[in-house]
């Protein structure tokens, strides 16, 4: 073999193998969301992941990878690796979302807005910051540095859920007059796992975005960048059982794992930019910011079942700010005000068209499913199938 074709072929294998770890997160958010849904939702909630792997993938393939690059050349690795690579992510967006409004939703419509998601939203986002960038050279130029996208797709799907949430409403029965009923989570085993599969899948889905293994620089690079994102997974998720148990003298498993989520999407924007004691803090943060968001949100009545407002969006935001903050290099381009540019310009874009498509989908195909179905449970009316058919239905 030529000598010139070593680093194609290794990086072409290290993204096929980033790649796969990222499939792991569908699993991952099947088994995050079912275990925190109510038994009578579960293969609702099932489907709904595989319906929009699939169909966000085969989308992305046939119309929004040319939309984000422009074209499918790459000289560095195969051009079909470089696709799976990128077409892993694109679900990330919508699983943000259909996660948000579980136990509620209708499979169609959100079938219908995954569509759009992967094949004009999400797309344009990735243009203007990782990719043809048709934005270059006007004042619009996000000129934001996010290697692995908490802005890109986790604020991205963060703010369709925000106006998902906002059009569908909550769940009936969340919220009684002043109160707020607690719906406790039906399979904490599955929740532990989901959790656990997501991240493990953000080893490759960070370790991969930093495009190269195949030198020893670019090898230190992505160990670091490996490391770095485990580190602040661990303070988010240490961070939230200390605040939780001081709060309320309790470990919730399910706020420990979502603090722990909170601080991988923290360190998303640049794993690859911190020494080894920043993530410490980053992920501290993030942690911290979803403890305390989670019920922020629900004193606006904003139901998420997952608490992905608080996971994805929020620690979207902050992430990429942290990249600002602490690793600001004039010479490289990276400002604290071009990262919050970067987060307006993506929450006007992303928020705004996902409201339009949702608001035009909603009215002659609900997204909400009707009262009677939601006490009924939607594995029944929206599948025909129930996970759990030996169990008595909690209502």
């Amino acid at each position: 073999m030529d000598n010139m074709a070593y680093p194609y072929v290794i990086d072409t294998l290290f993204t096929l193998f980033a790649m796969t770890l990222i499939v792991f997160m569908v699993p991952g958010f099947a088994m995050l969301e079912a275990g925190l849904v109510r038994t009578k939702n579960v293969t609702s909630v099932l489907t709904i992941n595989v319906m929009i792997y699939a169909i966000a993938s085969i989308v992305f393939l046939l119309v929004g990878y040319s939309l984000a690059f422009g074209s499918w050349e790459n000289s560095s690795m195969s051009i079909y690796a470089a696709f799976l690579f990128q077409m892993a992510f694109v679900g990330k967006t919508v699983n943000i979302m259909s996660g948000g409004v579980s136990e509620r939703v209708r499979i169609l419509p959100l079938a219908l807005f995954t569509l759009v998601m992967a094949g004009l939203i999400y797309p344009i986002v990735v243009n203007i910051s990782w990719g043809a960038d048709f934005l270059d050279g006007t004042f619009l130029d996000l000129n934001m540095y996010d290697l692995a996208g908490s802005t890109v797709i986790h604020s991205t799907g963060g703010w369709a859920l925000l106006t998902a949430i906002l059009i569908i409403g909550p769940r009936k029965g969340r919220y009684q007059g002043n109160a707020i009923r607690v719906i406790p989570a039906s399979n904490i085993p599955l929740v532990v796992l989901g959790g656990l599969l997501l991240w493990i899948g953000w080893f490759g889905f960070n370790g991969g975005s930093v495009g190269s293994i195949a030198s020893k620089e670019s090898a230190d690079t992505v160990a670091l960048t490996i490391m770095n994102t485990n580190t602040s997974g661990l303070a988010g998720a240490i961070i939230a059982g200390i605040i939780m148990y001081m709060r309320y003298r309790k470990f919730d498993i399910t706020m420990i794992l979502n603090g722990a989520l909170g601080g991988l999407v923290a360190i998303t924007a640049g794993p690859d930019l911190y020494g080894i004691y920043t993530p410490i803090l980053i992920g501290t943060i993030g942690g911290a910011l979803v403890v305390f968001a989670v019920p922020i949100f629900d004193k606006f009545r904003m139901d998420d079942p997952v608490g992905a407002l608080s996971v994805h969006l929020v620690n979207g935001i902050w992430g990429t700010l942290a990249v600002g903050i602490f690793a600001a290099d004039a010479d490289a381009g990276i400002t604290l005000m071009g990262q919050i540019k970067g987060i307006v310009i993506v929450a006007i874009f992303a928020f705004g068209v996902s409201y339009a498509v949702i608001y035009a989908i909603n009215k002659f195909m609900p997204f909400r499913a009707e009262d009677d179905d939601q006490v009924q449970g939607l594995d029944v009316g929206e599948c025909g199938l129930e996970a759990y058919p030996e169990f008595k239905r909690a209502f």
